[in-house]
């Protein structure tokens, strides 16, 4: 089967009634955990986006803590598997500001983690591109925005 346009499917979405629309937002649920996980943002979350990227950061303090440190390639799995959780969340929220929150959070744990990440090649490549997608993101926001997250960048 193949898929429909998005505009298709706003078209036929907006001739539905409201009962419709839930059965088919809970019937959606089911198929994958990522559309609960976006249904859940949108609905509890999304109003309160402080909140939210405090969340974030305790789900990404919990996996820096369960890194197996045994080997650099365990640390390196670990950390793609935290940077991916972690854009997948910057993804439900849509706002840059978010998104520059949760990665600058990210490349501090890791760069104050132990054993150094300046050890390996991978996990010191991974860091400069994050800092590299960081200053990618802030050109795009307010100066005065800008201004303070060049400050934080600096810190790194």
């Amino acid at each position: 089967m193949k898929a429909v346009s998005v505009i298709a499917i706003k078209k036929e979405l907006e001739h539905l009634s409201s009962e419709v629309l839930i059965t088919l937002c809970l019937r959606l649920s089911k198929f994958k955990k990522e559309n609960k996980e976006l249904l859940t943002y949108l609905l509890f979350e999304a109003h309160d986006e402080t909140g939210y990227i405090a969340l974030v950061k305790e789900e990404v303090d919990e996996q820096f803590e369960l890194i197996n440190t045994n080997s650099y390639f365990y640390i390196k799995k670990s950390v793609r598997k935290i940077l991916r959780n972690i854009k997948k969340y910057a993804r439900y929220s849509l706002k840059k500001e978010t998104e520059i929150e949760l990665l600058l959070y990210f490349c501090q744990k890791l760069k104050g983690f132990t054993p150094s990440i300046y050890n390996n090649v991978s996990l010191t490549n991974i860091y400069k591109r994050q800092i590299l997608l960081i200053q990618k993101i802030v050109s795009t926001l307010h100066e005065d925005l800008q201004y303070d997250y060049h400050l934080e960048l600096e810190a790194l």
